[in-house]
């Protein structure tokens, strides 16, 4: 049986991770990881600089909490983080609500995935413009590859993990 992670290693990592979230709304936005001055903060409190993710492909999905769909998406992502840690990363950006709502969403559960929040939902704005979503649906799915391309899009949520899955093997 795999050995867990202590707390302080896993909020360090993941912290290093939310600092590089930032980068990579920086990556989608310009295809290539240029921006380190883009940043989010993320859930529990820190911030995510998505430059330092280049060379790892990103999955980046924009929910809420109250999306009929989003739960059961975020729990074929969070899966997805597990599976893949260290191969592909996950960032759930939160899109127009409080830490506190977020915070109630997870409860006491702390995941995998990185979350960050885009408490204004600018971050989600800008990628519903540059990327083919003008009604702002949600949720909103960009597959990154590790050179910062956008190699996959999809608006809505995926029918079932085995959808998910099947999709990411197509482009990852």
């Amino acid at each position: 049986m795999a050995s867990r992670m202590s707390k302080k290693t896993r909020l360090i990592i993941m912290v290093t991770l939310i600092i590089a979230v930032v980068a990579i709304v920086g990556i989608a936005l310009s295809h290539s990881f240029s921006s380190p001055s883009d940043s989010l903060p993320t859930f529990p409190e820190a911030e995510t600089v998505l430059s330092e993710l280049e060379g790892t492909p990103v999955v980046l999905v924009f929910w809420t909490t109250w999306c009929p769909h989003c739960p059961a998406e975020l729990s074929y992502l969070e899966n997805v983080a597990q599976q893949k840690e260290g191969e592909i990363v996950v960032i759930a950006i939160n899109v127009g609500q409080s830490a506190s709502t977020v915070q109630k969403f997870f409860g006491d559960y702390e995941p995998t995935m990185i979350v960050a929040l885009d408490g204004k939902g600018g971050v989600f704005v800008n990628y519903c413009q540059n990327y083919g979503n003008s009604r702002g649906y949600i949720p909103f799915t960009l597959f990154v590859d590790s050179e910062g391309v956008i190699q996959y899009k999809r608006i809505g949520a995926f029918s079932s993990e085995a959808q998910l899955w099947n999709t990411l093997d197509n482009f990852f």
